[in-house]
Parts: C-alpha cells; sequence; structure tokens
C-alpha cells in the first residue's frame, strides 16, 4: 500500500516532471527548465529533498557533457535529446523519480519513451 504522504510525493514529483516538459522548445534557457520542476516540489514543502539537477544531455554515452540544472548557461536547440527527471528522496522512508528522455524539435518536444507514468509500487 501507499500512504497518503507517499502517494502526495510521487503527484509532486509527477507535476514537476510535467511541468519542466510543458515549456521545452528551441530558445528557452535549461536552467528555467530546473526551475519550473524545482518550485513545484518547493510549493509542495520538498525543496530540499530534490537533491540533484532535472537532467543531462544524452548522446554517444549515458551522460553527456551539459546538464539541465540551475547552473546551466545552455538553452534549448532543436536536436538537443537530454533527460527530465525530478525526484524526492526521503532518506530511510521514499524515494521517487520519474524520468523521461526528450528530443528538442522545431516547434517544442518530443518524449522518446513511453511508460505509464501511473503509480506503481515494487
Amino acid at each position: 500500500s501507499v500512504s497518503p504522504e507517499h502517494r502526495r510525493i510521487y503527484q509532486l514529483v509527477l507535476q514537476a516532471n510535467e511541468a519542466a516538459e510543458a515549456m521545452i522548445r528551441p530558445g528557452v534557457p535549461l536552467r528555467d527548465l530546473d526551475a519550473a520542476a524545482r518550485n513545484v516540489i518547493e510549493a509542495g514543502g520538498y525543496g530540499r529533498y530534490f537533491t540533484h539537477r532535472l537532467g543531462h544531455f544524452i548522446g554517444l554515452s549515458v551522460h553527456d557533457a551539459g546538464d539541465v540544472s540551475s547552473a546551466s548557461e545552455a538553452v534549448a536547440q532543436p536536436g538537443n535529446v537530454f533527460s527530465i527527471e525530478p525526484g524526492i528522496y526521503l532518506d530511510g522512508d521514499v524515494g521517487v523519480r520519474i524520468e523521461d528522455l526528450v528530443l528538442v524539435t522545431e516547434d517544442g518536444c518530443r518524449i522518446l519513451n513511453r511508460y505509464p507514468k501511473e503509480l506503481q509500487i515494487i
């Protein structure tokens, strides 16, 4: 079973994932994507538990040069492929991360992976 708090955490991470992805299009600063996801989690009261960057570039290796973080100076460009992976981690209790790989297109983005985002208990 899932406690109400854990269900809430899952929903916050899902909302953060969706908020960042909704902004992806050419010219958008990658730090703005990080901020959009982080703002959702902070507004939900779990900001200090989102302990990593929002994403990283994907290329010839899994973690290619470049990231989607508050420190990034890059802007989204058509052809960029990167991850969007917000998360909340409560030490010794629960961790939730929802990750997608996205391709920046001429007018937005395309999510490259397809997996149901309903809450799953494993």
